[in-house]
C-alpha cells in the first residue's frame, strides 16, 4: 500500500479502536489520520424516535471517542478523537475528506446491498476528487469467496462449508491487528470539528429503555459479557436452548456493531474447541454459521428479496384482512400460545429475543398462521438491537424452509411441546406473561387445557386477560403441508440433506 500524508478512517459497523483492520492500515499507511463516524440521516430518518440501536451506537461512540483520545495522548498527540457528523453519508464523507485534504479514506467491508451501493457512490465521488478508498475485511473470519467448494462455487449447505472453513483456518486468520503500535499517527481534530459525541436529542432521537436493560454498550461492555460467557462456555451446548437460563453469550449486538473483534472471539473458541470443550465447539459452530450467512448474502444477494430456493417463491401465503389481524396478534403477543407470546413480549420490551424462541415464533408465523416469512423478517429488522441483514434473512428463510440448509418444509415446530421441553417450569413464560404466573406448570404451556378451578385460582379468564388460541396447531399443520406441496416435485429439494441442522438455527449467539 502507498504511503500517504493524510488519511481518514471511516467507522461504520466496527465501533472499536483495538484490533480494527481498517484503522490499523490507515495508521500504518499515513502520517496523519483522522477518524469519523457519520450518523447517516438516510438510515436514521425512517427509524422510530426511541430506537434502541441508535442509543447503543451513541453510547459506544462515546467510549470509542475516549479511547481514541487516550491512544493519542499516550503517543503525545493531544486532541485526537472522533469526528461525528449527522448528515447523509453520501455527501458528508467525501466533503469531509476534501475539507481535511486527505489522499485516502479507509473503511471495513460491509456487504449489505444498500451499503455496497452507498460505498460505490462514495468511491466514485472520492475518485473524482483524487482520493482513494481502501476497504478491508474485518467483520468476519472468512468472507465473500474465500471459502469455496472444490468446484469453485459458493457454498449453499452449512456442514461442508464448516468443514472447509475449519480446514482453511490458520493462525494468520485469527491474528489481531496491533493498532496501538501505530497510534502516533492519530491527528488532532480541527477546532471547528472538535465537538463531543452528540446527544440523542441533538440527532432527533429520544431516550429508550436501553439503560435499564442488561445490555452493556461499547468495547468495555462487550468484553464484560465475553469474560462472563467464557466462565460458562462449557455448558453452552445445553444451556443455550433454555430461555429462562443464562445460556447464550449475549454478544450478538456487539458483533453486529463491531464493538468487539470477531478474531478475539473465534480465537478463544477455537483454542477451547481443540481442547475438546463441547460447549466451545458448539459456539464456534455458531460463529461459523455467522460467516456462512454473510457469504450467502455476498454471493446470492437475491435472498434479500426472494427465497434462496426459487421453487419456494411459488408458495401462496395468506395476505388478506384476516392474515393481517393474525399478524398483528403475533406482533403484540396475543396468539394464545404462551411461549410465542412471551417471546414477542421479550423482543418488544427489550429489543432482544432468545435464539430458540426466534425459531419458535418464526415457525409459528409461517407454518401455523401461513404468513410470508418476509413479514416477520421486517418486524425483527425493526425491533432487534442485534439486527443483521445476513443473519436475520438466513434465520427466517431457515424457518420457512426456503433458505440454505434450512428446516425441511415438512418439519413444523409445535409451540406447546417446544414450551414443555425448553421452559418446563414456565419460568420464562411467567417472567413475560405475569397474568399466567399462577397457573400450574402442567398447564401454563397451554392454558386452554386448564380446568375451571385452575383458571379461577390463577385469576386467568381466557378471552379477557389472556386470549384463546388464534389457531389450532394440528389443523394449521395440515394446511401448511398442503400449502408447501408445491415444492414436493422430484429433484426440486433435497429434504434429507436440508435436515443437517434439525432444530438449531443461527443468530442471537
Amino acid at each position: 500500500m502507498n504511503s500517504y500524508d493524510k488519511g481518514l478512517m471511516w467507522f461504520r459497523r466496527d465501533l472499536r479502536a483495538e484490533d480494527n483492520a481498517a484503522l490499523y492500515h490507515a495508521l500504518k499507511a499515513c502520517r496523519q489520520v483522522w477518524c469519523v463516524f457519520v450518523f447517516d440521516t438516510e438510515i436514521l430518518d425512517p427509524l422510530p424516535r426511541q430506537d434502541r440501536r441508535v442509543a447503543f451506537i451513541r453510547e459506544s461512540l462515546v467510549e470509542l471517542d475516549a479511547r481514541l483520545r487516550t491512544l493519542g495522548e499516550e503517543h503525545g498527540k493531544a486532541g485526537a478523537g472522533l469526528i461525528v457528523l449527522h448528515a447523509p453519508a453520501l455527501q458528508a464523507l467525501p466533503a469531509l475528506a476534501q475539507r481535511l485534504g486527505v489522499q485516502a479514506v479507509f473503511a471495513n467491508h460491509d456487504d449489505e446491498p444498500a451499503a455496497l451501493a452507498r460505498d460505490a457512490r462514495v468511491f466514485g465521488d472520492l475518485a473524482h476528487a483524487g482520493i482513494l478508498l481502501h476497504s478491508h475485511k474485518d467483520h468476519v473470519i472468512f468472507e465473500r469467496r474465500e471459502v469455496l467448494t472444490q468446484a469453485g462455487q459458493a457454498f449453499g449447505v452449512f456442514t461442508p462449508y464448516k468443514n472447509a472453513w475449519l480446514k482453511a483456518l490458520t493462525p494468520f486468520h485469527l491474528k489481531t491487528y496491533p493498532v496501538g503500535r501505530y497510534a502516533a499517527t492519530l491527528a488532532t481534530v480541527p477546532a471547528e470539528l472538535a465537538r463531543p459525541v452528540p446527544s440523542l436529542a441533538e440527532i432527533g432521537f429520544e431516550p429508550s429503555n436501553l439503560a435499564q436493560l442488561p445490555m452493556p454498550t461499547g468495547t468495555s461492555g462487550a468484553h464484560q459479557l465475553f469474560e462472563d460467557f467464557v466462565e460458562r462456555i462449557d455448558r453452552y451446548d445445553e444451556a443455550r436452548n433454555f430461555p429462562a437460563v443464562k445460556g447464550p453469550s449475549y454478544l450478538s449486538a456487539h458483533l453486529r456493531f463491531g464493538t468487539i473483534s470477531i478474531r478475539t472471539l473465534a480465537s478463544v473458541a477455537y483454542q477451547m474447541h481443540l481442547q475438546g470443550i463441547t460447549g466451545a465447539s458448539t459456539w464456534l459452530s455458531e460463529l461459523v454459521w455467522r460467516d456462512f450467512y454473510h457469504q450467502v448474502l455476498a454471493n446470492f444477494p437475491h435472498v434479500v428479496e426472494k427465497a434462496f430456493k426459487a421453487e419456494y417463491d411459488a408458495i401462496k401465503f395468506e395476505h388478506n384482512k384476516h392474515a393481517k389481524a393474525q399478524f398483528a396478534a403475533w406482533c403484540e403477543g396475543r396468539t394464545g400460545y404462551p411461549l410465542v407470546d412471551a417471546a414477542m413480549a421479550q423482543i418488544n420490551q427489550t429489543g432482544y429475543m432468545h435464539n430458540r424462541l426466534r425459531m419458535v415464533v418464526a415457525s409459528f408465523l409461517v407454518k401455523d398462521l401461513g404468513i410470508h416469512w418476509q413479514w416477520g423478517e421486517r418486524y425483527f429488522a425493526e425491533h432487534l438491537i442485534d439486527f443483521d441483514l445476513a443473519a436475520n434473512n438466513g434465520g427466517w428463510q431457515w424457518a420457512s424452509s426456503s433458505g440454505c440448509d434450512a428446516q425441511p418444509w415438512f418439519r413444523i415446530f409445535n409451540p406447546v411441546t417446544q414450551s414443555e421441553k425448553f421452559d418446563p417450569q414456565g419460568k420464562f413464560i411467567r417472567r413475560y406473561l405475569p397474568q399466567l404466573a399462577g397457573l400450574p406448570d402442567a398447564v401454563i404451556h397451554a392454558p386452554w387445557k386448564a380446568n375451571e378451578i385452575e383458571l379461577a385460582a390463577a385469576g386467568v379468564v381466557l378471552g379477557e386477560n389472556y386470549p384463546q388460541p388464534i389457531v389450532d396447531h394440528a389443523e394449521a399443520r395440515e394446511r401448511t403441508l398442503l400449502r408447501y406441496a408445491v415444492v414436493k416435485q422430484p429433484n426440486k429439494i433435497d429434504a434429507p440433506r436440508a435436515s443437517t441442522r434439525k432444530t438449531k438455527a443461527p443468530g442471537g449467539a
